[in-house]
Parts: C-alpha cells; sequence; structure tokens
C-alpha cells in the first residue's frame, strides 16, 4: 500500500511537471518527450504493481454521477490482473522504436535521466562494455598501444587553431562559462569527438545509437612512415570488426568512406559496417582514420629523420568504437521475448534454476534440489564460466523462465526431482528455445 501511494505522488508530481514543460514555448521538444516518457513508465510500474490502470482524480462531482462506469472500470482493470506487464508487450516487427525501448529498459540495461540525450548504464549493460574493452584492450596492448587519459576540457584557442586549418572542422560542443558563481576568464569546451556533442537537430536520442554522452575507445598512433601508418589503420580495421564477429556475433562488411564521408582533415577513413535486418538499415560500427601529416604540422609533431637529420612530421591514425557496439547488438539480436545476449559478453552465460518444487515438496526435498542447484553452479564457476543460481522462493519457475529470457541469458539450466533422479540437468538455448537434456 505504501508503495502504491508513494507511486501515485510521483506519478501527480510528474505529471504537473509535463503540464508545466507544455505551456513553456522556451522548453524543447526532447525534453518534452523524455517527461512524458517518465510519465508513461511510472504509470506502467502503478499498473504492474496494482493491477489497475492508474486514473487521475477527478471532481467529487463526477464519481457521484458515475459510481456505476467506475465500478466496470475498476472490475475491467482488476480482471486484467493476471496479464502480467514485466515482458514486451509490442512487437518487433510492428513498432520497431517501442519495441527497442522496452527491451533496454525492461532488460534493466539503461534507467533514463533528467538530462535529455544521457542514460544510466546499468550493470547489465556496462558488463558488456567492459567484455569489449579487456578483449581489445588485450588486442592493442599485442601492437604496442599504451592507455593515457586526456583531460575533458579543451581550450577554445586549440579548437579555433583546428578551425583554421580544417574547412570541414565544425565542432557544436558544450561551453563551461561559470565556476561556482564566477565568471570564468576564459570558457572551456567539452572535449569534442567525431560524434556531436550538441546538435540543435537532436530531437530524437536514442540510448546506445544516439546519445549526448557516451563511453568509447580512441586511438591515437604515430608514425615515422606512411606505410607503416597506413598498415595500422587496417590492422585496426580487422580489430573492430573482431569485436563484432567474435564477440556480439555480428556480421560486418570492412570497407572505406567516400572523400564527403571521411574524417574532416584526414587522409583516409575506413569503417565497419553492420546490417539491421528489421528495419533494412546499415549502421556504422567503428572507424579507423589515416590523418596524414595535416595533424602533426598543425601541432608539430615532429621527430629527427634518421636519414636526413633534418626535421620530419609524423603520419598519424586515428581510431574509436563506442557503445553504440551495445545497440547494435540490441537491434541485431533480440526479439519479442526480450535480449539474446551473446555468451562472450553476457555477465551470466549461464542461470541455473531449481524447478518442480510444488506445496507437496518436502523440505529435505527441497533442500536437496537447492543444494545441487549451488553444487552446478560451483562447477560452471570453476571452468570459468559465469555462472548464478536464482534460488528465490517468491517467484516461481515460470516467472524466473521469462525473467531470464527477457535479460537475454545465453543458457538456462534446470535443476528439478526427475533431473535428479536421472543424475543429469536440463538445458534451454536462449537464441532458439532449444531444450538439452
Amino acid at each position: 500500500m505504501a508503495k502504491e501511494l508513494e507511486i501515485e505522488q510521483e506519478i501527480k508530481a510528474q505529471g504537473d511537471h509535463v503540464r508545466q514543460l507544455k505551456s513553456d514555448p522556451s522548453v524543447s521538444e526532447d525534453v518534452k518527450k523524455e517527461a512524458i516518457d517518465r510519465l508513461l513508465r511510472l504509470k506502467l510500474t502503478y499498473k504492474e504493481i496494482t493491477g489497475k490502470e492508474y486514473a487521475a482524480v477527478t471532481n467529487q462531482r463526477q464519481k457521484e454521477k458515475k459510481p456505476t462506469a467506475n465500478k466496470k472500470e475498476e472490475q475491467k482493470a482488476t480482471s486484467g490482473k493476471k496479464m502480467t506487464k514485466l515482458g514486451i508487450e509490442v512487437s518487433k516487427d510492428e513498432n520497431y522504436s517501442e519495441w527497442y525501448s522496452q527491451v533496454i529498459t525492461k532488460a534493466e540495461m539503461i534507467e533514463y535521466y533528467d538530462v535529455s540525450g544521457c542514460y544510466v548504464l546499468r550493470p547489465w549493460s556496462f558488463a558488456i562494455w567492459e567484455a569489449i574493452q579487456a578483449w581489445f584492450d588485450c588486442a592493442i596492448k599485442k601492437l604496442g598501444v599504451k592507455n593515457c587519459y586526456f583531460p575533458m576540457f579543451v581550450s577554445s584557442a586549440a579548437l579555433e587553431r583546428e578551425k583554421t586549418h580544417i574547412a570541414d572542422f565544425a565542432p557544436e560542443v558544450a561551453w563551461v562559462t561559470r565556476a561556482g558563481s564566477s565568471e570564468m576568464a576564459e570558457p572551456v569546451a567539452i572535449r569534442p569527438t567525431s560524434e556531436t556533442v550538441i546538435d540543435g537537430n537532436f530531437k530524437h536520442p536514442t540510448p546506445f545509437l544516439r546519445t549526448r554522452e557516451f563511453l568509447w575507445q580512441e586511438g591515437h598512433t604515430a608514425f615515422a612512415t606512411k606505410e607503416e601508418a597506413e598498415k595500422e589503420v587496417f590492422q585496426i580495421l580487422d580489430l573492430y570488426a573482431g569485436v563484432y564477429i567474435d564477440l556480439l556475433a555480428i556480421p560486418v562488411i570492412k570497407g572505406r568512406k567516400s572523400e564527403k564521408e571521411k574524417f574532416a582533415g584526414g587522409d583516409f577513413t575506413t569503417t565497419v559496417e553492420a546490417y539491421v535486418p528489421c528495419n533494412g538499415r546499415g549502421i556504422q560500427g567503428a572507424t579507423s582514420h589515416h590523418l596524414g601529416q595535416n595533424f602533426s604540422k598543425m601541432f608539430d609533431v615532429s621527430f629527427e629523420d634518421p636519414v636526413t637529420g633534418g626535421k620530419a612530421y609524423a603520419w598519424q591514425n586515428s581510431w574509436g568504437l563506442s557503445t553504440r557496439t551495445i545497440g547494435a547488438m540490441v537491434m541485431i539480436h533480440a526479439d519479442d521475448n526480450g535480449l539474446v545476449l551473446p555468451p562472450k559478453v553476457a555477465a551470466i552465460q549461464i542461470i541455473v534454476l531449481p524447478v518442480g518444487i510444488t506445496a507437496q515438496t518436502t523440505d529435505a526435498q527441497r533442500k536437496v534440489i537447492m543444494e545441487k542447484a549451488e553444487e552446478v553452479v560451483k562447477i560452471l564457476v570453476d571452468a570459468d564460466i559465469r555462472a548464478e543460481a536464482d534460488l528465490r522462493d517468491n517467484y516461481s519457475p515460470g516467472w524466473k523462465f521469462n525473467h531470464w529470457e527477457l535479460k537475454g541469458v545465453p543458457i538456462r539450466l534446470e535443476v528439478g526431482p526427475k533431473d535428479l533422479a536421472a543424475d543429469q540437468v536440463t538445458a534451454v538455448l536462449r537464441h532458439n528455445f532449444q531444450k538439452l537434456a
């Protein structure tokens, strides 16, 4: 009851906030959309808790006039209690946008934030990014690449220098102009990337795919010769293809960007692109750029030529991929039941569930099943498989099946009385629901 009242108060407050935003013409459409989306999510949570639709408070006269109608509505809402709203409620083929939103929220990948275009990456999605980081970090270190960190702020002078030398370089960035209550002597910008930080046309941000803030891996290398630099461009491109093919089980095409699409100021840009069947579109997966000597001359990145003894400018590359990888994975693999996680990036590769426990099951039998589930997990963990057991007794096996299917765990192992008698476990594969014993 307390939870219901709390949600009602949140819905009322958010509703007032939405009405206030709608009445203010200076508020952008994407901010309004985020506020409305949050209101709808709160109403959905209310329905999941109470089993009925949220009804706004009406005046007393309306209530007195239509008591029968209200009663019918209440009965209708109560009859819908049997329908669970924890799963995906729309089809991927019929309403792709809403389907994508439900998958990433109900599978507990993201949490919406009060700044448009920014999202909280929850542990379930961040584990995927960590797996990508670990794989790629190991690969680039074999090439002699070392990690470092650059400040997030950049001076206006540095931006102007690039703008002066490169015709198409016009980053739209966020500027910091105040420190506390004091104006800064020189404003600083949030360091730009090849992705836009702030864009006036940014009407419909999409988690992982089109966001104002994102996580990414960025590489910069310098070489004495053009040949060495160009060789590395394609080595990195192969590694990016490996991220998609080996880790995410996504086929990609490697290619070269046109002169119009290449990185501004670079000699050429290579890319890996994936195809998304549900909308028939391609998505850029990662890019590897050969910058030539354009930036080395601009910032005086030079060395002493071992042959001539004179000053020579370095040949540079730049390459990167971002958390867009996660969005591509969701679009391509997820289905109407939820996520489908590739095993190499799944936080939990195997979930072990005790089944066949009924009201007639004795405490001794229940204990044996639970202990066997824990034993199976230990065997898997000892074999370096990321496994857990869901031993919660306040949820039915059916609810757990749906829950872990929604979260996309690659394999479900069931341990029940029949399995114990046969000295086996039953496995169910998430991507095709094939059952193996």
